[in-house]
Protein backbone atom coordinates (compact mmCIF):
# COMPACT_ATOMS: atom_id res chain seq x y z
CA UNK A 1 0.00 0.00 0.00
CA UNK A 2 1.15 3.39 -0.92
CA UNK A 3 -0.07 6.85 0.67
CA UNK A 4 0.66 9.90 -1.61
CA UNK A 5 0.77 12.98 0.48
CA UNK A 6 0.07 16.45 -0.19
CA UNK A 7 2.92 19.06 -0.86
CA UNK A 8 1.22 21.36 1.64
CA UNK A 9 2.47 18.82 4.13
CA UNK A 10 4.86 20.01 6.30
CA UNK A 11 7.78 17.89 7.26
CA UNK A 12 6.88 17.50 11.03
CA UNK A 13 3.30 16.06 9.66
CA UNK A 14 4.77 13.04 7.44
CA UNK A 15 6.84 12.20 10.35
CA UNK A 16 3.85 12.16 12.74
CA UNK A 17 2.39 10.05 10.10
CA UNK A 18 5.26 7.70 9.64
CA UNK A 19 5.59 7.30 13.35
CA UNK A 20 1.33 6.46 13.43
CA UNK A 21 1.88 4.01 10.51
CA UNK A 22 5.00 2.09 12.41
CA UNK A 23 3.33 2.03 15.71
CA UNK A 24 0.67 -0.02 14.27
CA UNK A 25 3.37 -2.51 13.21
CA UNK A 26 4.23 -1.77 9.50
CA UNK A 27 7.68 -0.88 8.11
CA UNK A 28 7.93 2.92 5.91
CA UNK A 29 9.40 3.49 2.97
CA UNK A 30 9.37 7.12 2.10
CA UNK A 31 10.47 8.39 -1.30
CA UNK A 32 10.26 12.30 -2.11
CA UNK A 33 10.05 13.35 -5.03
CA UNK A 34 10.39 16.51 -7.37
CA UNK A 35 6.51 16.29 -7.46
CA UNK A 36 5.06 14.37 -4.55
CA UNK A 37 6.05 12.46 -1.66
CA UNK A 38 5.01 8.92 -1.30
CA UNK A 39 5.13 6.70 1.84
CA UNK A 40 5.30 3.22 1.36
CA UNK A 41 3.40 0.70 3.78
CA UNK A 42 5.05 -2.59 4.30
CA UNK A 43 3.49 -5.90 5.77
CA UNK A 44 0.27 -7.18 6.18
CA UNK A 45 -1.72 -4.32 4.68
CA UNK A 46 -5.14 -5.74 4.95
CA UNK A 47 -4.86 -5.00 8.97
CA UNK A 48 -5.00 -1.24 7.98
CA UNK A 49 -8.18 0.47 6.80
CA UNK A 50 -7.47 2.49 3.77
CA UNK A 51 -10.16 5.01 4.43
CA UNK A 52 -8.85 5.83 7.92
CA UNK A 53 -5.35 7.25 6.05
CA UNK A 54 -7.04 8.81 3.53
CA UNK A 55 -9.22 10.73 6.18
CA UNK A 56 -6.13 12.78 7.38
CA UNK A 57 -5.24 16.30 6.35
CA UNK A 58 -2.10 15.51 4.50
CA UNK A 59 -2.93 12.21 2.51
CA UNK A 60 -3.71 13.29 -1.19
CA UNK A 61 -4.91 9.38 -2.14
CA UNK A 62 -3.93 5.52 -0.70
CA UNK A 63 -3.32 2.89 -3.26
CA UNK A 64 -3.20 -0.81 -2.81
CA UNK A 65 -0.37 -2.35 -4.49
CA UNK A 66 -0.60 -6.05 -6.00
CA UNK A 67 3.08 -6.64 -6.73
CA UNK A 68 4.62 -8.83 -4.07
CA UNK A 69 7.57 -6.49 -4.97
CA UNK A 70 7.38 -3.60 -2.47
CA UNK A 71 10.76 -1.72 -2.28
CA UNK A 72 12.00 -2.18 -6.05
CA UNK A 73 8.09 -1.07 -7.35
CA UNK A 74 8.40 2.24 -8.88
CA UNK A 75 4.78 2.49 -7.43
CA UNK A 76 6.46 3.43 -3.78
CA UNK A 77 9.51 5.31 -5.54
CA UNK A 78 8.45 7.12 -9.05
CA UNK A 79 11.78 8.62 -9.42
CA UNK A 80 14.87 6.95 -10.75
CA UNK A 81 17.03 5.35 -8.40
CA UNK A 82 20.76 6.90 -9.20
CA UNK A 83 23.10 4.50 -7.74
CA UNK A 84 26.68 6.12 -6.49
CA UNK A 85 29.45 3.14 -7.20
CA UNK A 86 32.49 5.10 -6.20
CA UNK A 87 35.03 7.26 -8.56
CA UNK A 88 31.97 9.91 -9.10
CA UNK A 89 30.39 7.25 -11.51
CA UNK A 90 26.95 7.00 -11.29
CA UNK A 91 23.89 5.30 -12.99
CA UNK A 92 20.65 5.61 -13.76
CA UNK A 93 18.71 9.14 -14.29
CA UNK A 94 20.06 9.88 -17.03
CA UNK A 95 23.72 8.78 -16.13
CA UNK A 96 24.86 6.31 -18.49
CA UNK A 97 28.09 4.21 -18.14
CA UNK A 98 30.01 1.23 -19.54
CA UNK A 99 31.73 -1.81 -17.68
CA UNK A 100 34.25 -3.28 -19.58
CA UNK A 101 37.12 -5.79 -18.84
CA UNK A 102 38.25 -9.89 -19.03
CA UNK A 103 35.74 -12.38 -18.05
CA UNK A 104 38.60 -13.68 -15.73
CA UNK A 105 41.36 -12.00 -14.24
CA UNK A 106 44.13 -13.17 -15.51
CA UNK A 107 47.79 -11.59 -14.39
CA UNK A 108 49.39 -8.70 -15.28
CA UNK A 109 47.34 -8.49 -18.68
CA UNK A 110 44.78 -7.05 -16.86
CA UNK A 111 46.14 -3.56 -16.70
CA UNK A 112 46.86 -3.44 -20.25
CA UNK A 113 43.26 -4.33 -20.69
CA UNK A 114 42.00 -1.79 -17.91
CA UNK A 115 44.05 0.99 -19.91
CA UNK A 116 42.64 0.26 -23.06
CA UNK A 117 38.99 0.82 -22.06
CA UNK A 118 39.73 3.19 -19.80
CA UNK A 119 40.87 5.02 -22.93
CA UNK A 120 38.44 3.84 -25.38
CA UNK A 121 35.72 5.63 -22.92
CA UNK A 122 34.35 2.89 -19.97
CA UNK A 123 34.06 4.55 -17.48
CA UNK A 124 33.69 0.67 -14.17
CA UNK A 125 35.83 -1.79 -14.55
CA UNK A 126 35.09 -5.72 -14.55
CA UNK A 127 36.62 -8.56 -14.18
CA UNK A 128 36.43 -12.31 -12.35
CA UNK A 129 38.47 -13.30 -9.31
CA UNK A 130 35.87 -16.01 -8.32
CA UNK A 131 34.44 -17.56 -11.40
CA UNK A 132 30.97 -20.09 -11.09
CA UNK A 133 32.10 -22.80 -14.01
CA UNK A 134 30.06 -25.63 -15.06
CA UNK A 135 32.82 -28.27 -15.20
CA UNK A 136 34.61 -27.87 -11.83
CA UNK A 137 37.93 -28.93 -13.79
CA UNK A 138 37.98 -25.57 -15.72
CA UNK A 139 39.44 -22.47 -14.34
CA UNK A 140 37.88 -21.11 -11.10
CA UNK A 141 39.58 -18.12 -10.96
CA UNK A 142 42.69 -16.21 -9.13
CA UNK A 143 40.50 -15.82 -6.01
CA UNK A 144 41.85 -13.11 -3.52
CA UNK A 145 44.95 -12.54 -5.76
CA UNK A 146 42.69 -11.61 -8.47
CA UNK A 147 40.71 -9.08 -6.25
CA UNK A 148 43.81 -7.58 -5.71
CA UNK A 149 44.71 -7.01 -8.98
CA UNK A 150 41.83 -5.61 -9.58
CA UNK A 151 41.63 -2.93 -7.14
CA UNK A 152 45.17 -2.30 -7.57
CA UNK A 153 43.69 -1.29 -11.42
CA UNK A 154 41.07 0.58 -10.59
CA UNK A 155 42.85 2.58 -8.09
CA UNK A 156 45.51 3.57 -11.05
CA UNK A 157 42.65 4.58 -13.31
CA UNK A 158 40.10 6.10 -11.40
CA UNK A 159 37.34 3.05 -12.09
CA UNK A 160 35.19 1.28 -10.01
CA UNK A 161 35.47 -2.00 -9.63
CA UNK A 162 32.48 -4.87 -10.68
CA UNK A 163 33.59 -8.29 -9.71
CA UNK A 164 30.91 -11.29 -8.67
CA UNK A 165 30.71 -12.75 -5.09
CA UNK A 166 29.30 -16.49 -5.16
CA UNK A 167 29.42 -17.36 -1.56
CA UNK A 168 27.84 -15.32 1.23
CA UNK A 169 30.93 -15.76 3.25
CA UNK A 170 33.43 -14.73 0.58
CA UNK A 171 31.60 -10.70 1.42
CA UNK A 172 33.13 -9.89 4.08
CA UNK A 173 36.53 -10.37 1.87
CA UNK A 174 35.86 -7.87 -0.37
CA UNK A 175 34.57 -5.38 1.41
CA UNK A 176 37.33 -5.63 3.07
CA UNK A 177 39.57 -5.34 -0.13
CA UNK A 178 37.29 -2.41 -1.12
CA UNK A 179 35.24 -3.76 -4.28
CA UNK A 180 33.08 -1.07 -5.41
CA UNK A 181 29.72 -3.25 -7.07
CA UNK A 182 29.27 -6.76 -6.01
CA UNK A 183 27.91 -8.70 -8.49
CA UNK A 184 25.19 -11.64 -7.97
CA UNK A 185 25.59 -13.89 -11.71
CA UNK A 186 22.88 -15.57 -13.31
CA UNK A 187 23.70 -18.88 -11.50
CA UNK A 188 23.25 -17.02 -8.03
CA UNK A 189 20.49 -15.19 -9.03
CA UNK A 190 18.14 -16.81 -6.32
CA UNK A 191 20.69 -17.40 -3.85
CA UNK A 192 18.87 -16.21 -0.82
CA UNK A 193 21.20 -15.98 1.46
CA UNK A 194 23.65 -14.58 -0.89
CA UNK A 195 21.08 -11.99 -1.64
CA UNK A 196 20.68 -10.74 1.61
CA UNK A 197 24.47 -10.78 3.01
CA UNK A 198 25.13 -8.45 -0.27
CA UNK A 199 22.10 -6.59 0.96
CA UNK A 200 23.62 -6.62 4.39
CA UNK A 201 26.90 -5.42 3.05
CA UNK A 202 25.19 -1.43 1.99
CA UNK A 203 27.93 -1.23 -1.32
CA UNK A 204 26.08 -1.51 -4.73
CA UNK A 205 25.14 -4.83 -6.03
CA UNK A 206 24.88 -5.42 -10.19
CA UNK A 207 22.14 -8.37 -10.09
CA UNK A 208 21.82 -10.57 -12.90
CA UNK A 209 18.88 -12.28 -13.99
CA UNK A 210 18.88 -15.86 -14.13
CA UNK A 211 19.10 -17.90 -17.12
CA UNK A 212 15.39 -18.96 -16.62
CA UNK A 213 13.96 -16.43 -14.72
CA UNK A 214 11.07 -14.14 -15.16
CA UNK A 215 11.03 -10.50 -14.61
CA UNK A 216 8.94 -10.29 -11.76
CA UNK A 217 11.34 -13.45 -10.10
CA UNK A 218 14.69 -10.57 -11.10
CA UNK A 219 12.12 -7.88 -9.10
CA UNK A 220 12.29 -9.94 -5.86
CA UNK A 221 15.59 -11.05 -5.98
CA UNK A 222 16.30 -7.19 -6.30
CA UNK A 223 13.63 -7.17 -3.10
CA UNK A 224 15.24 -9.49 -1.13
CA UNK A 225 18.92 -7.16 -1.62
CA UNK A 226 16.40 -4.33 -0.57
CA UNK A 227 15.13 -5.61 2.19
CA UNK A 228 18.00 -5.68 4.04
CA UNK A 229 18.68 -1.86 3.82
CA UNK A 230 21.01 -1.34 0.28
CA UNK A 231 18.93 0.38 -1.49
CA UNK A 232 21.58 0.30 -4.69
CA UNK A 233 20.70 -2.11 -7.01
CA UNK A 234 21.36 -2.71 -10.29
CA UNK A 235 19.27 -5.19 -12.52
CA UNK A 236 21.28 -6.89 -15.90
CA UNK A 237 19.63 -8.38 -18.59
CA UNK A 238 22.67 -10.93 -19.67
CA UNK A 239 19.69 -13.13 -21.87
CA UNK A 240 17.96 -16.18 -20.37
CA UNK A 241 17.83 -19.82 -21.99
CA UNK A 242 15.18 -20.41 -24.84
CA UNK A 243 14.62 -23.64 -27.00
CA UNK A 244 16.89 -21.20 -29.37
CA UNK A 245 20.54 -22.46 -29.97
CA UNK A 246 22.66 -20.06 -32.54
CA UNK A 247 23.26 -17.79 -29.32
CA UNK A 248 24.35 -18.94 -25.83
CA UNK A 249 21.32 -17.29 -24.46
CA UNK A 250 18.57 -15.02 -26.13
CA UNK A 251 18.93 -11.91 -25.37
CA UNK A 252 15.65 -10.13 -23.80
CA UNK A 253 15.77 -6.65 -25.13
CA UNK A 254 12.30 -6.07 -24.35
CA UNK A 255 13.18 -6.95 -20.64
CA UNK A 256 14.64 -3.44 -20.66
CA UNK A 257 11.66 -1.02 -20.89
CA UNK A 258 9.72 -3.24 -19.39
CA UNK A 259 11.57 -2.83 -15.91
CA UNK A 260 11.92 0.61 -16.29
CA UNK A 261 8.24 0.65 -16.39
CA UNK A 262 7.72 -1.59 -13.11
CA UNK A 263 10.57 -0.36 -11.59
CA UNK A 264 12.82 2.90 -10.94
CA UNK A 265 16.09 0.62 -10.55
CA UNK A 266 18.68 0.92 -12.93
CA UNK A 267 18.55 -1.72 -15.41
CA UNK A 268 22.51 -2.57 -17.43
CA UNK A 269 22.47 -4.52 -21.00
CA UNK A 270 25.04 -7.66 -20.76
CA UNK A 271 25.67 -8.11 -24.55
CA UNK A 272 28.71 -10.63 -24.05
CA UNK A 273 26.77 -13.23 -22.28
CA UNK A 274 23.72 -12.73 -23.97
CA UNK A 275 24.96 -13.87 -27.53
CA UNK A 276 28.10 -15.88 -26.88
CA UNK A 277 29.62 -14.48 -29.83
CA UNK A 278 32.31 -11.93 -30.69
CA UNK A 279 30.56 -11.23 -33.51
CA UNK A 280 27.11 -10.49 -32.66
CA UNK A 281 27.81 -8.62 -29.04
CA UNK A 282 28.18 -5.09 -30.70
CA UNK A 283 24.79 -5.39 -32.28
CA UNK A 284 23.29 -6.45 -29.40
CA UNK A 285 25.06 -3.71 -27.72
CA UNK A 286 23.39 -0.79 -29.90
CA UNK A 287 20.00 -2.67 -29.19
CA UNK A 288 20.45 -2.52 -25.43
CA UNK A 289 21.65 1.23 -25.75
CA UNK A 290 18.27 1.86 -28.11
CA UNK A 291 15.92 0.32 -25.51
CA UNK A 292 17.26 2.74 -22.65
CA UNK A 293 19.62 0.86 -20.91
CA UNK A 294 21.32 2.58 -18.43
CA UNK A 295 24.42 0.94 -18.79
CA UNK A 296 26.74 -2.06 -20.49
CA UNK A 297 28.80 -4.89 -19.31
CA UNK A 298 31.31 -5.79 -22.26
CA UNK A 299 33.86 -8.22 -22.07
CA UNK A 300 36.93 -7.28 -23.34
CA UNK A 301 40.55 -9.18 -23.91
CA UNK A 302 43.72 -8.34 -25.62
CA UNK A 303 44.08 -11.97 -27.09
CA UNK A 304 40.50 -13.94 -26.85
CA UNK A 305 42.14 -16.91 -28.21
CA UNK A 306 43.69 -17.38 -24.79
CA UNK A 307 41.50 -15.99 -22.63
CA UNK A 308 40.89 -18.88 -19.54
CA UNK A 309 36.94 -17.97 -20.03
CA UNK A 310 34.29 -16.66 -22.18
CA UNK A 311 37.30 -16.10 -24.99
CA UNK A 312 34.52 -16.69 -27.95
CA UNK A 313 32.78 -13.53 -26.58
CA UNK A 314 35.09 -11.39 -25.89
CA UNK A 315 35.47 -7.89 -27.92
CA UNK A 316 39.20 -7.01 -28.78
CA UNK A 317 40.34 -3.29 -27.52
CA UNK A 318 40.49 -2.15 -31.20
CA UNK A 319 36.59 -3.62 -31.17
CA UNK A 320 35.59 -2.27 -27.95
CA UNK A 321 36.86 1.26 -28.85
CA UNK A 322 34.71 0.95 -32.31
CA UNK A 323 31.61 -0.16 -30.44
CA UNK A 324 31.94 2.80 -28.26
CA UNK A 325 31.96 5.44 -30.85
CA UNK A 326 28.52 3.66 -32.24
CA UNK A 327 27.13 3.76 -28.29
CA UNK A 328 27.36 7.48 -28.22
CA UNK A 329 26.09 8.28 -31.41
CA UNK A 330 23.11 6.15 -30.64
CA UNK A 331 22.33 7.28 -27.21
CA UNK A 332 22.75 11.17 -28.57
CA UNK A 333 19.97 9.98 -30.80
CA UNK A 334 17.89 8.51 -28.51
CA UNK A 335 17.69 11.23 -25.74
CA UNK A 336 17.81 13.62 -27.55
CA UNK A 337 14.92 16.22 -27.37
CA UNK A 338 12.48 15.72 -29.84
CA UNK A 339 11.34 18.91 -31.58
CA UNK A 340 7.34 18.97 -32.14
CA UNK A 341 6.17 19.91 -36.04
Amino acid sequence: MIAVVKDTATTEQIDHLVSWIEDRGFRTNVSQGDDETIIGIIGDTTRIDPFILESMDIVERVQRVSEPYKLANRKFHPEDTVVDCGHGVLVGGGHFQVIAGPCSVEGDNLMEIARAVRAAGATMLRGGAFKPRTSPYTSQGMGARGLDLLMEAGGELGMPVVTEVMDPRDVQLFLDRGVNVLQVGARNAQNFPLLREVGRSGIPVLLKRGMSETIDELLMGAEYVMSEGNANVMLCERGIRTFETRTRNTFDVNAIPVLHHLTHLPVVGDPSHATGYTRYVRSAAYAAVAAGADALEIEVHDCPSRAWSDGAQALTPEQFSDAMRRIALIRDAVTAPVEEA
